[in-house]
C-alpha cells in the first residue's frame, strides 16, 4: 500500500466533509434570523442521512453493483459495503483500490462526502419554508435515484463517462474531473424543479429576504474554499503533480470569479459587497471543478472570470421569472456547473477549440450537460412531485411567517428577549 496515497485521500475525505458545515453557515447567514437553525439541521440531515443510504446501498450503485443499462448499478453487490470490507480476527479493514495503492474503504469515505455536499446544496433553494421530516426523506430518495446513479453515469463507465455511449459516438472523450455534472448541475436542477413544485415563500418579491449574518456567510465560503482543495485535488486519487496543479488551478479561478464578480457588482450597484466576494468565490470554485486539470494557467483564470460576471448576471433571473430560488443555488451552482462544463470544450488543453483546435470536445460537453440536466430533471420532479402530494413540503403560512425555527426545531437561535431584559436590569 502506499501510504502517502492513503494519507492525501483520507485527509481528502475529510476536507470535503468539512465543506457540507461550510455550506451549513454560508447559507444559514443568508436567510432571516428566524430560519437559521433550521438551515443548519437541513445541512446536518445531508449529512447524516446520506451516510447510512451510502453504507447500505448507495455505494453499490453508483461503484460497486453491477452496471445496469450504463445508469446505475445494482444495490446489492455492495450492500451495507460488503465488497469492500474484510475482517481480520475482529478488525475490520479492506483490499486496496485497483490501481491506486489504497484500501476500497477509503475510496467510500472520499465518495460518500461528495454525495453529502451535493445534497446540501439543494437546500439554499427551499430555505425559509419546508418541513425537516419532509426534507430527511427527500434526501434518502434523491441519493438513491439521483445522485447515485449520476456518479455511476459519469464517474463509473457509465452513460457519460469518457469511454461511455455518448463519448464513442461523438469521437471525444467527455470530462467532469471533480463533479460539474454531477454535483453541480445536478443539484440545481433538483433545486430548481423542486422550488417549482412547492412554490415560493411569503412575500417573495414584494419585501426584502435580507441576509441576518454576512459575517457567517464569509465564514462558509472560506471553509468551501478550504475544503474544495480537497474536492478537487483529492479527484487526483493520490498525492501527485496532478494534485498539486488542481489545488493551484483551483485558487487561481477562484481568485478570478471573485474580483470578476466584484467588479460587475460594482458597475450595477456601485459597492463591493461582502455578499458579493462570498458569491464570487463559490461560483469560481463550482465552474473550475470539472476542468481543474486540464485548464492551463491562463484559461483556469479566464474561465474563472467568466463564471463570476455570468452568475452575478444570472441571480437576478429569479426575479424576472418568478422562481423563488431563495440563495441562488441555480444562479451559482447550474449557470457556474454549466459554464465550467462546456468552457472545457473552449479551453481543454490539447482537446479544446481554442487550446487544441478541435470541436469535438466542445460537442460532447454539451451532450453530457444536457443529459444530466434531462435526467436530474426528471426523476427529482418525480420525487418531489410524489412528496408534495403525500406528506406535503410545507409548513404552514403562520409557521413561516412566525419562523420555522420554531415551528420546526422549537428553537430559537438568539434569545433577543433575554439580552434586552438584561440590558435593562443593568441599566437600572
Amino acid at each position: 500500500m502506499d501510504t502517502g496515497n492513503a494519507a492525501w485521500m483520507l485527509t481528502s475525505a475529510s476536507l470535503v466533509f468539512l465543506m457540507t458545515p461550510g455550506v451549513a453557515f454560508f447559507y444559514g447567514g443568508m436567510v432571516r434570523a428566524k430560519a437559521v437553525l433550521n438551515m443548519l439541521m437541513l445541512s446536518a440531515a445531508a449529512l447524516s442521512v446520506t451516510a447510512v443510504v451510502w453504507t447500505l446501498w448507495g455505494w453499490s450503485i453508483a461503484y460497486a453493483g453491477n452496471d445496469i443499462g450504463g445508469i446505475f448499478g445494482d444495490p446489492a453487490t455492495g450492500f451495507l459495503l460488503k465488497d469492500t470490507m474484510v475482517s481480520t480476527d475482529g478488525v475490520f479493514g479492506s483490499a486496496e483500490v485497483d490501481g491506486a495503492a489504497y484500501p476500497h474503504s477509503i475510496d467510500v469515505a472520499f465518495q460518500v462526502t461528495f454525495a453529502m455536499i451535493t445534497v446540501a446544496l439543494i437546500t439554499g433553494a427551499i430555505a425559509e419554508r419546508v418541513k425537516y421530516s419532509t426534507w430527511m426523506i427527500f434526501v434518502a430518495l434523491w441519493i438513491t435515484f439521483v445522485y447515485a446513479p449520476m456518479a455511476h453515469m459519469v464517474w463509473n463507465g457509465g452513460l457519460l463517462s469518457p469511454d461511455g455511449p455518448i463519448s464513442n459516438a461523438i469521437g471525444a472523450s467527455a470530462h467532469d474531473f471533480a463533479g460539474g455534472t454531477v454535483v453541480h448541475i445536478n443539484a440545481a436542477v433538483a433545486a430548481l424543479v423542486t422550488v417549482l413544485i412547492i412554490g415560493k415563500r411569503k412575500g417573495f418579491g414584494t419585501q426584502p429576504f435580507r441576509p441576518h449574518n454576512v459575517p457567517f456567510v464569509m465564514l462558509g465560503a472560506w471553509l468551501l474554499w478550504f475544503g474544495w482543495f480537497g474536492f478537487n485535488a483529492g479527484s487526483a486519487f493520490a498525492a501527485n503533480g496532478t494534485a498539486g496543479y488542481a489545488w493551484m488551478s483551483t485558487t487561481a479561478a477562484t481568485g478570478a470569479a471573485m474580483l470578476a464578480w466584484g467588479f460587475t457588482e460594482k458597475i450595477r450597484s456601485g459597492h463591493f459587497t461582502a455578499m458579493g466576494a462570498a458569491s464570487g468565490i463559490v461560483a469560481g470554485l463550482v465552474a473550475i471543478t470539472p476542468a481543474a486539470d486540464v485548464v492551463s494557467p491562463l484559461w483556469a483564470m479566464v474561465l474563472g472570470a467568466i463564471a463570476g460576471i455570468l452568475t452575478c448576471l444570472a441571480c437576478s433571473l429569479k426575479f424576472k421569472l418568478g422562481y423563488d430560488d431563495s440563495l441562488d443555488v441555480v444562479g451559482v451552482h447550474g449557470v457556474g456547473g454549466f459554464t465550467g462544463t462546456v468552457l472545457i470544450g473552449f479551453f481543454g488543453q490539447g482537446t479544446g477549440l481554442l487550446a487544441g483546435g478541435d470541436w469535438h470536445q466542445l460537442a460532447v460537453q454539451i451532450v453530457i450537460a444536457l443529459v444530466a440536466i434531462l435526467y436530474s430533471g426528471v426523476i427529482t420532479a418525480i420525487i418531489s412531485f410524489a412528496l408534495e402530494k403525500t406528506i406535503g413540503w410545507r409548513v404552514t403560512e403562520a409557521q413561516e411567517v412566525g419562523g420555522i425555527d420554531l415551528a420546526d426545531q422549537g428553537e430559537r437561535a438568539y434569545d433577543f428577549a433575554g439580552t434586552a431584559s438584561s440590558i435593562l436590569k443593568e441599566v437600572k
